[in-house]
């Protein structure tokens, strides 16, 4: 009787079990009229990427370049710098990083190559990059990830840059992968973290190892994991390091992929959320100093919930998206991992407290046969709940469903926040993006033309970067609005407000961060973007500023708002 019993009993779990995962695949009901298309042939914008050879070897070669849209010449449109690599043969020397001026209107997306007059001569092996303005000056800069030394790029104000790294001090040439900007230590100024992965010597290349069989390139596991490094901006074009001053007492070697910088844990100072390939993801936030320093940040990821999944399990985390799955005005976290695994998100609790809730707004099960890479909430359907895009590619050139249960050139995927749960969109017949197998990498949102809603831009190993026009028809009932922000604060330098928290006061209450990194090896715009009911004559939004400071903001509806701090009025959050 008790075995019969005991039989009952797993038989319904696993009925159970069956249940759930149908529930998860199940509900792909029809999709909303969601259209992107590739509108790159029209741009004037033609340009494919360089990482290594084809099909990738190493290691080294599969994670491509990087894209940033930063409005560089401060004419209120952001424009395009590519990353861009070099090959195993000449790594030290590739075909250079491209800056592509933004000449869009509402009617036509345009972009010029301008790099010869930018006075841009970088020609190394490129990786990523971040915009921010690190001096003050009202005009974004960049720091350029690379394998081997990386770069910070002042922006000039003239159209032109120049290379400041050994001026600023923060000299490294690790293989940095990605990297943000954020003010850490509430200073009013940009603060840098760079994000490292492990040591690679083309001259002495690993013998290849095996993978479901496979023979594949080596790594990361049984190569050497590097340390990452956090800048301390001093105000005066130099950094410090963060180790030496005491503000951090180490950061443990690992395979480092990307980072996000906000006010995680909601006590109105910046933190760092760390993604890493095959290990333990990382957050550090502030804590109480006993040996007087003003900064004083430790390592809390495993304590939070953020460092591995429902199961334990370490993840191998490339792309990062911020948004408020639930309304609550806290950041959750969602993440794009190695297929076979599934793309997690992180819900947070409050308090510094994240939970995997995956499986609960159907997120597990539809992933596990795409390698994620960036991935950016967005509300596409204009119902003020975000949803998900994600662009995938296998790192493995001869992955086949055969022999690694997955495809090496793999499709975009557009997920729809439908009540409690995130459905797949399905490519129509007009749809000359989605659902088209690609290697793709990088990606960054912005609204290139000008029309409220975001565009999207790809970087395809070596491929071709794409414009990705977003022409979904907003509804009658509500219209597109893009919010830029100016920290006009006395004394600030981080006038572009990264790290601020932007919601709407009215029904409902939605809310949006601007914050630096999550896109792989990429950055998006520093803006927000809103769903509006037409016809509205006022808006509110509260604006939570990187310290802690919130000012409320009348607006009228237009395409692109800009919010100046010191026409708010401060109120208590």
């Amino acid at each position: 009787m008790k075995r019969f019993v005991f039989l009952l009993a797993t038989l319904a779990l696993l009925m159970a079990s069956c249940d759930d995962q149908t529930s998860e695949t199940s509900t792909m009901g029809s999709p909303p009229d969601i259209h992107f298309m590739d509108v790159t042939d029209s741009t004037g914008l033609d340009f494919v990427t360089t990482c290594g050879g084809t099909p990738s070897r190493e290691i080294l070669e599969v994670a491509g370049g990087g894209i940033a849209l930063f409005d560089f010449d401060n004419d209120n449109d952001p424009d395009l710098f590519v990353a861009n690599g070099a090959t195993l043969e000449s790594p030290h020397l590739g075909p250079g990083c491209r800056l592509f001026r933004n000449d869009s209107t509402k009617e036509q997306i345009r972009f010029t190559d301008v790099t010869p007059e930018s006075g841009m001569t970088l020609n190394r092996w490129a990786m990523g990059a971040a915009a921010g303005d690190v001096d003050g000056d009202g005009f974004i800069d960049l720091h350029v990830t690379c394998w081997g030394p990386n770069a910070l790029l002042r922006n000039r104000g003239d159209g032109t840059f120049e290379d400041i790294t050994a001026m600023a001090g923060i000299d490294d040439d690790a293989w940095s992968t990605s990297s943000a900007f954020g003010d850490v230590d509430g200073d009013g100024d940009l603060d840098l973290y760079v994000v490292n992965y492990l040591e690679f010597d083309p001259n002495e290349l690993p013998p290849t190892t095996t993978y479901k069989g496979q023979t594949v390139p080596t790594g990361p596991q049984g190569l050497t994991p590097q340390a990452d490094r956090l800048w301390v901006n001093e105000g005066d074009g130099t950094f410090s390091d963060a180790i030496e001053t005491g503000a951090l007492d180490s950061i443990t070697p690992a395979y480092g992929l990307n980072v996000v910088i906000i006010d995680f844990d909601g006590d109105n100072k910046q933190d760092i959320t760390v993604g890493n390939d095959s290990m333990a993801n990382d957050l550090f936030v502030h804590a109480e100093s006993t040996d007087g320093n003003a900064l004083k940040l430790i390592n809390t990821g495993r304590q939070s919930g953020l460092a591995a999944n429902l199961d334990g399990s370490e993840q191998a985390t490339m792309g990062m998206a911020i948004g408020d799955v639930d309304g609550d005005g806290h950041p959750d976290l969602f993440t794009t991992n190695f297929s076979a695994d599934t793309n997690t998100l992180h819900r947070s609790m409050g308090k510094g407290g994240w939970q995997d809730r995956t499986r609960q707004y159907g997120l597990g099960m539809p992933s596990r046969p795409w390698l994620g890479w960036t991935t950016a909430f967005v509300d596409l359907d204009y119902d003020n709940d975000e949803d998900l895009i994600i662009l995938n590619g296998h790192v493995y050139p001869n992955a086949t469903l055969d022999t690694m249960d997955a495809e090496y050139k793999q499709p975009p995927q557009v997920l729809i926040r439908e009540g409690d749960r995130f459905i797949q969109l399905k490519a129509d017949k007009t749809d000359n993006w989605l659902g088209i197998p690609r290697s793709d990498r990088a990606g960054a949102m912005g609204d290139l033309d000008g029309d409220g809603d975001l565009d999207l831009v790809t970087a395809e190993l070596n491929g071709p970067i794409r414009i990705i026009e977003n022409q979904t028809a907003p509804p009658r009932s509500h219209q597109p609005i893009m919010i830029h922000l100016i920290n006009d604060r006395p004394g600030a330098k981080n006038l572009n407000g990264l790290g601020s928290r932007i919601r709407s006061v009215s029904q409902p209450v939605t809310t949006r961060w601007i914050y630096s990194g999550g896109a792989f090896q990429s950055a998006n715009d520093s803006a927000a973007s809103f769903s509006i009911p037409r016809g509205t004559a006022i808006l509110n939004f509260d604006v939570t500023w990187p310290d802690g400071t919130t000012t409320r903001h009348e607006i009228q509806p237009e395409s692109r708002v800009t919010i100046r701090r010191s026409a708010g009025q401060e109120v208590t959050s």
